[in-house]
């Protein structure tokens, strides 16, 4: 096992899948399709068409073949990832832009495709928010797998794997995670990828270990090499030592002993020792992530991400089909509620397909986007409204606006909602008339005057990584100064404190649905410096909730004000990480 004469290594990444594996590793490299470039003859132009065509629908049968095997598999939530790719091979934007390439410049199909879904793939990887940019990766396997029955190669596949294997991987499209033998699949660990990937969506449903993000691992390792996968702390540790494999098998005895622990505290209330209850809830992008949001029975919604419905499409989305989607979503919760964020969209999360909207920005961070892109294009804001307004009907809907940076834009995006509702009275469409609206505290300058906010507001939600992105001005995706991105720094917790004691006084209620939120190790810091609730990814919500009813809101309180005594944000970052080991067995 231990191979001798080789040292260990350790090498860090990103926690994705929790789970502890040992075992060989198997590197597996995709190279992408090298595509030709030539003139067509003008008289085998429509012929070329139609083998676009044909490859359109070989394709749309191979992915419809894996999306019923996943299901058989692994069950119909899994399957609903190739929904994403057939829609991509349904993309008229997509084939339009490619045939009309190849009706004005004559060359190959193949070429012409390669052009077009590229300006896509571009397009959507640099969209900041980590889940839509995972879009690119859909149209990268889709095109990836038409260039390759166009050019009648065959596809790389991981379905026959040799033995059990840690599989290693600069990445893993979805068509590539769904063809993984999960009986001899031990691991996955990538160079790139992130915690939302496809692939990693596959690994946790088939309770397999994985670890993305894991630099140049692919030149580190060779095919049986023997190492460790640490799910959960992102790890991945090479040629491990005896006295490491001896380590770890304990730490899995432990892990597997609370993760039953976990899901025992998840059928209770979230209710702290000394008897405060409080609120958690779940952040979606789609609607078919609500069997997830009710088997850890979140409180309800505290953040949905409406852009997936635009990024998801060339076109704007009508307000018919928004409302279908946004009454499934209150419905299935109802009586619990849904804070509906309105699109924030535009800057760095483009629409592919509609350039004119999404003129290029050299900073789109602080560019044309959320509220300030529906307040430039307001009939797409009203139809959002109207749609939002017609679902209220059907359940308690809350809504909320991105991005806000001051009195003036909230005042307008309400001068906006009230328009709609009077459109909607003209019609006898019914909505609840005293639908609460909020806003995210996501900017400094809205930070700063929370107390004028408050007027118009029936609560807030903080948007941690906006607000630190900005307070701190680091860019969270910029790998030369992420370490500069701290939550602990004193400027983040002055600010969060001032947020939750100006909403206070006023009589607004403050949740966090930023990353923040679903951290335990930040969670007693939050709720002690006054937040009323926490929203967060679904899968976060029994480590929150194990961690809320093993502590007393007296001693989160303690910790938040000798916090904000503090200077150092490593010292408070520890401070909060023992208050954490302190009550929870993570060892």
């Amino acid at each position: 096992m231990d191979s001798p004469g080789k040292n260990e290594v350790i090498v860090q990444g990103l926690s994705a899948s929790q789970g502890i594996a040992y075992g060989q590793v198997f590197v597996f490299i995709q190279s992408d399709v090298e595509v030709p470039n030539y003139q067509v003859d003008a008289d085998k132009r429509i012929a070329e068409v139609g083998r676009f065509e044909k490859a359109l629908v070989s394709t749309r049968q191979q992915i419809s073949k894996i999306k019923g095997e996943v299901e058989k598999n692994l069950g119909p939530e899994e399957a609903l990832i190739f929904d994403a790719h057939l829609l991509v091979l349904e993309d008229q934007a997509l084939i339009g832009e490619t045939i009309r390439e190849f009706e004005s410049t004559g060359r190959n199909i193949e070429t012409c495709f390669d052009h077009v879904s590229s300006r896509y793939i571009q397009a959507f990887s640099e969209i900041d928010d980590e889940y839509l940019r995972e879009r690119a990766g859909d149209i990268r396997d889709v095109a990836q797998r038409v260039l390759q029955n166009l050019l009648g190669q065959a596809e790389n596949s991981l379905s026959r794997l040799a033995d059990k294997r840690i599989i290693v991987a600069n990445d893993v499209s979805p068509s590539d995670s769904a063809n993984i033998d999960r009986s001899e699949a031990l691991a996955l660990v990538t160079d790139s990828g992130s915690r939302t990937s496809h692939a990693v969506i596959m690994a946790r449903s088939m309770k397999v270990p994985a670890v993305v993000g894991v630099r140049d691992v692919t030149r580190r390792v060779k095919n049986g090499d023997w190492a460790i996968v640490d799910g959960y702390d992102g790890i991945i540790i090479i040629n491990p030592s005896e006295t490491t494999l001896f380590r770890y098998g304990k730490i899995q005895e432990q892990k597997k002993t609370f993760e039953s622990l976990l899901l025992k505290a998840n059928s209770q209330p979230a209710i702290t020792l000394d008897g405060v209850a409080v609120s958690l809830m779940a952040n979606i992008e789609r609607v078919e992530e609500l069997q997830m949001v009710k088997d850890y029975q979140a409180a309800g919604i505290g953040l949905y991400r409406t852009e997936y419905l635009y990024l998801n499409s060339a076109r704007i989305p009508t307000e018919q089909e928004q409302f279908l989607t946004y009454k499934k979503v209150v419905e299935a919760l109802a009586p619990n509620p849904v804070i509906i964020r309105s699109l924030d969209l535009g800057g760095d999360k483009p629409m592919a397909g509609n350039p004119s909207l999404f003129p290029k920005e050299d900073n789109p961070f602080m560019g044309c986007r959320a509220i300030r892109f529906c307040l430039v294009h307001t009939e797409i804001f009203k139809d959002q409204l109207r749609a939002i307004l017609m679902a209220s009907a059907y359940g308690k809907v809350q809504l909320m606006y991105p991005m806000i940076s001051g009195e003036d834009e909230l005042a307008k995006a309400n001068a906006i909602l009230e328009e709609c509702k009077v459109e909607l009275k003209q019609r006898s469409q019914p909505f609840d008339e005293k639908i609460e609206v909020g806003a995210m505290i996501e900017i400094p300058s809205a930070a700063a005057t929370t107390d004028l906010l408050a007027k118009s507001c029936a609560f807030f939600s903080i948007g941690t990584n906006d607000l630190i992105q900005y307070l701190l001005a680091v860019d969270r995706v910029n790998d030369r100064i992420a370490h500069l991105y701290e939550p602990t720094h004193p400027a983040v917790l002055r600010t969060l404190k001032q947020i939750v004691d100006a909403a206070h006084k006023a009589g607004v209620p403050v949740s966090v649905c930023g990353e923040m939120a679903g951290d335990p190790v930040f969670v007693p810091l939050l709720l002690g410096l006054g937040v009323d609730g926490l929203s967060m990814s679904p899968a976060w919500l029994p480590s929150v909730k194990y961690l809320v009813r093993a502590m007393t809101m007296a001693d989160a309180k303690a910790l938040a004000a000798e916090a904000m005594t503090m200077t150092s944000p490593k010292e408070i970052y520890a401070k909060c990480d023992a208050f954490y080991r302190k009550r929870v067995s993570v060892e």
